[in-house]
């Protein structure tokens, strides 16, 4: 039987058609006794550990918390939250780094009927205001005393009954008297206090009864790189259906081989991305829980090497940009002397080349067994040494920088999905991933094209090509106080039955226009292109995908990041910001002495010719009309603190834009 049969008929005590209280606390009784949360002690003053609720972890170490005492504080939290005034239909924010109290408060919020409404901790007032003013929410769990008064400063302009602040407030952050002389902020101790008083079984049962899977469940705004963010409205059914899609593919399905990996009861995950975006939402924290993992937080992105080895994971799920940051890290230890530089480029190019190879032979097999010994194994060794396999969302992945990852024994799943879609709506399977693609769509994911975006194109592996369209349980049902918005998000089926087609087939039957352009293979597979806003129509009426050509600099070890630019230009052109530590390196071995700053770097010819360099080797993979022209040095990279990339770490294209405005104009000034 095909996998994917297998997939459509697998049965499992996970897959269920529950909301997500009932789903989490279904987990909790099948794990009881079982690792649910890791946490770390020295990074927070945690509420709940001076309240007694949970033992404090040691400074620089982890301690843990069964799926029994998980739900224990849970449950305690779902029952303070309703005496805060939370009811079925409540909106309450999340203002919070990824951590073991994010995880708690959201179960917490949705047993007591609420739902969780998303605001990223990199949020200025101005936005911390309209993400709470947009839902209406009635109250707000903050981290720490400085996000607590981001929401105090335009507090006059929301509409709240409570906040809750999840940590002690520290002496000297001029917080403490607040909490202590309002008798509307809380310590989320205190309310796990409250809870526990007040708490009845028979009544928690009934708050999770009361609620249908068709209920609102969360609002999670997107990333505005467009405009003002819009609150994409998901519901329990759209979540608890993607878990099921993503634990059919994951799962310990009977058909899988002993040598495939899993995600079951036993898995650890390290979750550092941020929970208030989708994608860690469901991977890192409801599939997990749902499956009896161990989630396990990284609480300080400073650590997370030291976090790797304390924690062990066997999976993990991050962006593009972790993944290129996470082999530039892995690069620069292994060459900190000529012969290891060298003895490293050469188990790349093995492992690269033995990965690729159908038939690898007695020879390119010892070769690498050899670089396994030598470099490899010392870097599966430096993530734990129990990695099974990592997924990659959220960006195109470096085909190249993939095939690396696979070649040395750590595998990339690269998959696909947006907030609108809960979010997965393809990814690689463990037992069949092919390298460039997005994988195979998961199970109950209808998908067809609009080729009105690129006209009649051939995709490289032979397939149709045109703007994606996704139909699905796990598709939201619009946005947030915005019609016109998601009448323009979905296309009518004209197949769909009088009354809209089944539950089953979400947002009434409705397709989705995801605005990526994809290529549908013949076997199944989906290769991304680009974002269909992205694309760049040159004056000469080429169409360039810019994403392909910024992927080719993945594992440069002299640029960082790349900007490919040419909207209604006659040709391609591109903004580079160089990898300053890599260029210093390659100027120490050709003997060249650099300026000190970074500005006065990137006016260097020498620099400039080592980039061009790089920026050849790029072009030899695209059409000529596709290559970069012509380029320009920036001192400074791109990230979310400059308001250049998302807290997603996608790039904010129309902020580079302005930011550089004069530099981009010189590039085309001789351009007639």
């Amino acid at each position: 039987m095909d996998w994917r049969d297998s997939e459509a008929t697998f049965e499992d005590d996970v897959v269920g058609d529950t909301t997500l209280a009932r789903m989490f606390e279904d987990s909790a009784a099948r794990n009881a006794g079982e690792p649910a949360q890791r946490y770390k002690g020295g990074i927070y003053d945690r509420s709940l550990v001076s309240a007694g609720v949970v033992p404090e972890a040691p400074d620089g170490d982890y301690a843990e918390l069964t799926y029994d005492e998980m739900r224990g504080v849970v449950r305690n939290l779902a029952a303070g939250f309703r005496e805060l005034g939370v009811e079925a239909g409540s909106r309450v924010g999340i203002l919070a780094h990824t951590r073991m109290e994010w995880a708690q408060c959201d179960f917490g919020i949705l047993a007591a009927g609420g739902a969780v409404t998303t605001v990223y901790t990199s949020s200025s007032e101005r936005q911390v205001q309209y993400l709470l003013s947009d839902p209406d929410a009635s109250g707000v769990v903050v981290e720490n005393a400085e996000l607590l008064g981001r929401v105090l400063a335009v507090e006059d302009e929301l509409d709240l009954e409570f906040v809750v602040l999840v940590d002690d407030p520290a002496d000297g952050s001029g917080m403490g008297g607040a909490v202590r002389d309002r008798d509307d902020i809380y310590t989320l101790g205190d309310v796990h206090e409250m809870g526990a008083e007040a708490f009845d079984e028979d009544a928690y049962e009934s708050w999770l009864a009361e609620r249908d899977p068709a209920d609102l469940a969360s609002l999670i705004y997107t990333s505005g790189t467009t405009g003002q963010p819009k609150g994409v409205k998901l519901s329990h059914r759209n979540f608890r259906s993607n878990v099921n899609q993503c634990y059919k593919r994951f799962g310990p399905r009977p058909d899988k081989a002993d040598d495939v990996p899993v995600v079951s009861r036993g898995s650890v995950t390290l979750s550092f991305l941020p929970l208030a975006h989708v994608f860690e939402r469901l991977a890192g924290h409801f599939m997990m829980f749902a499956a009896g993992a161990t989630v396990a937080y990284a609480e300080d992105p400073d650590t997370l090497r030291e976090d790797f080895q304390l924690v062990r994971p066997t999976t993990g799920t991050s962006v593009p940009r972790v993944y290129e940051k996470l082999y530039d890290a892995i690069r620069t230890q292994a060459s900190e002397s000529p012969v290891k530089k060298r003895i490293f480029e050469w188990a790349v190019d093995v492992g690269r080349e033995y990965y690729e190879s159908a038939a690898p032979g007695a020879v390119l097999s010892a070769k690498h067994a050899l670089a396994d010994r030598l470099v490899f194994e010392q870097v599966r060794d430096a993530l734990g040494g129990r990695i099974e396999f990592f997924i990659s969302g959220g960006g195109s992945l470096s085909a190249e920088l993939c095939a690396l990852y696979h070649g040395m024994g750590l595998p990339i799943l690269e998959g696909y999905g947006l907030t609108e879609t809960s979010p997965v709506v393809a990814v690689n399977p463990p037992e069949e991933p092919k390298i460039g693609t997005i994988g195979a769509p998961v199970v109950d994911v209808e998908v067809k094209l609009d080729d009105t975006v690129v006209g009649d194109v051939t995709g490289d592996a032979g397939g149709e090509v045109g703007e994606l369209l996704v139909k699905g349980p796990n598709v939201s049902e619009g946005y947030w106080n915005r019609p016109e918005e998601t009448a323009e998000a979905f296309v009518d089926d004209p197949e769909s039955d009088a009354d809209g087609a089944s539950e089953a087939a979400g947002a009434s039957g409705r397709w989705f226009r995801t605005g990526d352009v994809v290529e549908l293979r013949p076997d199944g597979y989906i290769s991304f292109r680009e974002r269909a806003k992205q694309i760049l129509v040159l004056s000469t009426g080429k169409n360039v995908a810019p994403g392909p050509i910024e992927d080719a600099f993945a594992s440069s070890d002299v640029v960082e990041q790349c900007m490919v630019l040419g909207d209604g230009r006659k040709f391609v052109s591109a903004l580079i910001v160089p990898n300053f530590d890599g260029v210093r390196d390659w100027a120490a071995r050709e003997g060249y002495d650099l300026p000190d700053g970074v500005r006065a770097v990137c006016r260097d010819d020498r620099v400039r010719e080592r980039i061009q360099a790089e920026v050849d080797a790029a072009n030899e993979g695209f059409e000529s009309y596709e290559q970069i022209k012509q380029f320009r040095l920036v001192p400074e990279e791109f990230t979310e603190h400059n308001d250049l990339m998302t807290p997603t770490m996608k790039k904010k294209r129309r902020n580079i834009l302005d930011r550089y405005a004069d530099q981009i104009e010189m590039l085309y000034t001789d351009e007639d």
